[in-house]
C-alpha cells in the first residue's frame, strides 16, 4: 500500500489556504469570532485540524493488555462482600475495587476463591496501617496476583482537610508500606468531581504524585510505581486527551527520578454531572464518558450505577452499570485496537496543548513550595473554586445542558420519596488543618429547590 500512487495527484494543502478558503466562504464574518472556541482551560478550539498539528510519535506508552471491566464493591462485611465479588465476576467484570473500611476486615476471608492469579484487584484502604496493608501485600504476591493498592494520605487529607494521624506518622507510615510494596495508587478523582479544569487535574495530579516520589530512596526509586485512579468527565475529546497526557507527563517526571515510567490506569466516571431528576440521563453520560477513558487508552474502567448518588447499592443498578461496559467490549468491540486516538490531528493537539498548559502549572507549583505547601496555603483549593464556579455559571446560564435538569425538564418527576441516599454535599464547620477540596454536583442548587416545590 506504501508504494502506490494514489494519492500522487493531489497536492497538499496547507493550513493558511484551508483559512483562506474558510475565510471566503464565510463572507466577511470573522473566522475566529465565528469558528473558533475556547475551552475552560483556555485552549482555543479550530475548525479544522491537519498534519501541522502532528504530535510526536510514539511519545505516548500503550497499555501492555486490553482494558479490563471493574466492578466497585463496598467491603463493610468480608463474607457478603466476597460473594457479591464472586458474582460479578461470573456475570462479566474482569477485575474488583473493594473499598476497605476498616482493620477488622479479614483478607482471606474477602478474597475467598476468587482466582487471584487472573483477577485484578484494587484496594482503596479508608486507613493508613502498615501492619495491616504489608499483611495484604504478602497474601497477594505469594498468590501471584496483580493488584493495587491505595493508601494515599494526601488524598485523604485534600479530602476531609485532615491527616490521618499527623503529617509525621502519616509519611512514616507511607515509607514502612512502599518499601514493601513498591508501588501506591493515588486517588485523584475528586479534583475533577470537586469541578477543577482538565489543566488543573493534570498539574495537581502531577504535583500530587511528585510528593510521594521525593520521599523514595535513590536506591529504590528504580522499582518504584506511582498509578492511578482517576474521573473522567462528558467533554469527549477533550478527557481522551487528558488521559493521554497524563501518560505523557508522568512519563516526564518519573524519568526524571529514574522510576518506571508507565503507570496504570483506573478510571472511574464523575459525579460532578450527575442528577437525581431525570436520572436515566445518567445512563447517557457515563456511556458516553466510559468511551473516553477507553479510547484514551485507561488499563481499567469502573461506570458508576446511574443512581449511586441517591440510591443504596442495588443488584439492578450494577448489572445495568456492569452490562454498559460488557456491551462497548463484547458488542462495540472497544478492545480490539491499541490506542485508537493515534493519528487524530484534533486529539494529538488536545493532547499536547493540555500537556504543556499542565506541565507550566506544575512548576509554578514547585516554584512556589511544592503542593503540600501550595495546599496549605489554600492556593489550589481557590484555583478549583474559581474553576467550578465558571462551570456552575455555564450551567445556570444554560450554556451548559443536563438534560431533564437545566433542559426540558418533566413536571412528572417526583424524587422527594426516592432518595435513600443524601445526594448533596456535606459541609458541616469543623476543625481541620486545611480547607477540603470538596466534591459538588452541578445540579445540587437546582435540584434542592425542586424537591422544596413537589
Amino acid at each position: 500500500m506504501s508504494n502506490t500512487k494514489l494519492f500522487n495527484e493531489f497536492t497538499d494543502v496547507s493550513t493558511q489556504q484551508w483559512k483562506q478558503k474558510i475565510q471566503f466562504d464565510l463572507k466577511g464574518k470573522d473566522y475566529n469570532e465565528s469558528l473558533v472556541w475556547e475551552s475552560l482551560e483556555g485552549i482555543k478550539v479550530k475548525p479544522f485540524y491537519n498534519s501541522e498539528d502532528k504530535f510526536i510519535e510514539n511519545a505516548i506508552s500503550k497499555p501492555l493488555k486490553p482494558w479490563q471491566i471493574t466492578q466497585a464493591i463496598y467491603a463493610g462485611n468480608e463474607e457478603i462482600a466476597n460473594k457479591k465479588a464472586l458474582k460479578a465476576l461470573e456475570k462479566g467484570a474482569e477485575s474488583i475495587l473493594f473499598t476497605i473500611p476498616n482493620e477488622e476486615i479479614v483478607f482471606a476471608k474477602l478474597l475467598k476463591d476468587i482466582d487471584l492469579k487472573n483477577t485484578v484487584l484494587y484496594f482503596d484502604f479508608q486507613f493508613l496501617s502498615a501492619s495491616y496493608i504489608t499483611k495484604a501485600n504478602e497474601l497477594l504476591n505469594a498468590a501471584d496476583s496483580e493488584f493495587y493498592f491505595n493508601f494515599d494520605s494526601i488524598h485523604h487529607l485534600t479530602k476531609s482537610g485532615n491527616w490521618y494521624t499527623n503529617s509525621e506518622e502519616d509519611f512514616i507510615q507511607f515509607d514502612a508500606i512502599a518499601a514493601t510494596t513498591n508501588a501506591i495508587t493515588l486517588d485523584v478523582s475528586h479534583y475533577q468531581n470537586a469541578g477543577a479544569n482538565l489543566v488543573q487535574q493534570l498539574a495537581y495530579t502531577l504535583a500530587h504524585a511528585n510528593e510521594y516520589l521525593n520521599r523514595i530512596p535513590e536506591t529504590k526509586i528504580s522499582d518504584f510505581s506511582v498509578n492511578f485512579k482517576i474521573a473522567v468527565g462528558s467533554n469527549y475529546f477533550f478527557e481522551i486527551a487528558k488521559i493521554r497526557a497524563l501518560r505523557l507527563l508522568y512519563k516526564t517526571v518519573a524519568a526524571a527520578y529514574g522510576a518506571p515510567e508507565n503507570c496504570h490506569i483506573l478510571a472511574v466516571t464523575t459525579k460532578r454531572n450527575k442528577t437525581i431528576y431525570d436520572y436515566n440521563s445518567n445512563m447517557l453520560r457515563s456511556t458516553t464518558e466510559c468511551m473516553s477513558a477507553i479510547l484514551g487508552s485507561a488499563d481499567a474502567v469502573c461506570n458508576a450505577p446511574y443512581d449511586a448518588i441517591y440510591h443504596k447499592t442495588n443488584d439492578f443498578a450494577e448489572r445495568i452499570a456492569r452490562n454498559q461496559l460488557i456491551v462497548l467490549k463484547e458488542e462495540s468491540y472497544f478492545d480490539k485496537t491499541s490506542n485508537p486516538a493515534d493519528g487524530s490531528y484534533y486529539i494529538e493537539s488536545l493532547t499536547k496543548q493540555l500537556a504543556e498548559k499542565a506541565l507550566d502549572l506544575f512548576k509554578e507549583l514547585e516554584k512556589a513550595g511544592g503542593f503540600l505547601s501550595q495546599l496549605k496555603a489554600n492556593t489550589i483549593q481557590k484555583k478549583i473554586k474559581e474553576s467550578a464556579q465558571k462551570e456552575q455559571d455555564l450551567f445556570d446560564s444554560k450554556k451548559l445542558i443536563l438534560v431533564g435538569t437545566n433542559k426540558y425538564q418533566s413536571s412528572l418527576d417526583k424524587m422527594k420519596g426516592d432518595l435513600e441516599l443524601f445526594p448533596f454535599m456535606k459541609n458541616k464547620p469543623r476543625k481541620s488543618s486545611i480547607e477540603p477540596i470538596l466534591e459538588r454536583r452541578l445540579s445540587e442548587e437546582l435540584e434542592q429547590k425542586r424537591l422544596e416545590n413537589e
